[in-house]
């Protein structure tokens, strides 16, 4: 986001820049505690503290459980479209993609079963979920969340759950449900991945966590690491600690804000020909069909009038535009201003594709 980080964070980093030792260090008691009382707070999710697996980011997290599950060749589903690191960790890690197309109704994203099912093939071994959905916004009710529970244990697979923007639900009465907590069974399958870093604006600290329950499991992700993954940095440590710890107040204010952003963006963005937005439930960010705009490549026509937009193809769906809302009213406004200025030029000059 476009945002200072919440000024309790920012002192707790003065503070630790001050006391001059930078140097290598662990995970705190303090910040156990501090997560895991976040987690039982929010999401009434009582976890121990051995099930923590520390990580300096979740793009990390999701080639780790690409290397812990499986072997070479072996299949790896994620949906379509994904935030991009889904879609190439399976490659990094010699193992196969198997793409499962969202079904859109509404302006509303949704796990279809028959595409579910005929994406599955012998050799997959693992489930890459994004809960809340990165690109789309949608946060999973307990109903989508026991099909893909279901479909893990009937086919025996492994769910790695990318739930970073569990904490930015901007949808009134809905609620996250963080997929381990749906039943022992799944646990004991679940990587869970967290961190403060889309919440409170840290990402460039690098720190995240997964939640494994399984001692078994737990040692094939701490094996994947081995040799290859640094420890979390100090400053990482202390500005999680201090976001979970006092952090609150700040986030709900943000959910304020955002919840105004994204409705602004509906709402001018859905009055231009050629563009629709559907439902943000959840995250900063507007996923825009812009296959209505008689242009060929959308992310470049957008960029030529002055506004930077995550080009679907990268998600997996040409055609379509990722926008990020997560900053101030007054820019947004510019970026608005600028997309309708460059599509009403467009649509009077009777442009066609080239």
């Amino acid at each position: 986001m476009d945002f200072p980080a919440p000024p309790t964070v920012l002192e707790t980093l003065r503070q630790r820049v001050v006391h001059g030792v930078l140097g290598y260090t662990v995970p705190a008691p303090s910040l156990y505690d501090a997560v895991l009382a976040h987690l039982e707070n929010h999401y009434a999710w009582r976890v121990e503290p051995e099930w923590l697996v520390w990580l300096p980011g979740l793009v990390c997290g999701l080639n780790v459980a690409c290397r812990a599950v499986g072997e070479s060749g072996d299949g790896v589903l994620t949906t379509v479209p994904i935030y991009p690191p889904f879609l190439s960790a399976p490659t990094h890690s010699d193992r196969t993609l198997q793409r499962i197309l969202l079904e859109e109704h509404g302006g509303r994203w949704r796990i279809d079963p028959d595409r579910l099912a005929g994406a599955h093939t012998p050799r997959s071994r693992l489930f890459l979920l994004c809960n809340p959905h990165n690109p789309t916004g949608r946060v999973l009710d307990r109903g989508e969340l026991e099909q893909v529970a279901e479909f893990c244990l009937r086919h025996d697979l492994v769910l790695c759950s990318d739930e970073v923007h569990c904490d930015l639900v901007l949808e009134p009465g809905l609620h996250h449900i963080p997929a381990a907590t749906l039943s022992p069974e799944l646990a004991a399958r679940t990587i869970t991945l967290m961190a403060p870093s889309k919440t409170y604006n840290l990402p460039g600290l690098g720190c995240s966590f997964a939640v494994v329950s399984d001692r078994h499991l737990r040692a094939r992700v701490r094996r994947a690491m081995d040799g290859i993954v640094p420890d979390v940095n100090l400053m990482g440590l202390a500005a999680a600690e201090a976001a979970y710890r006092d952090g609150e107040p700040w986030r709900r204010e943000l959910i304020g804000y955002l919840r105004a952003n994204r409705d602004q963006v509906r709402s001018r963005l859905n009055t231009l020909p050629g563009l629709g937005v559907g439902v943000v439930e959840a995250t900063y960010l507007a996923w825009i069909d812009a296959r209505g705009l008689p242009v060929a490549d959308p992310a470049s026509f957008f960029e030529t009038a002055g506004v930077g937009l995550s080009d679907g193809k990268d998600f997996g769906t040409p055609g379509f535009l990722r926008l990020n809302f997560g900053c101030p009213r007054a820019l947004l406004e510019q970026a608005l201003t600028r997309m309708g200025r460059a599509v009403a030029e467009h649509t009077d000059h009777g442009d066609q594709p080239s």
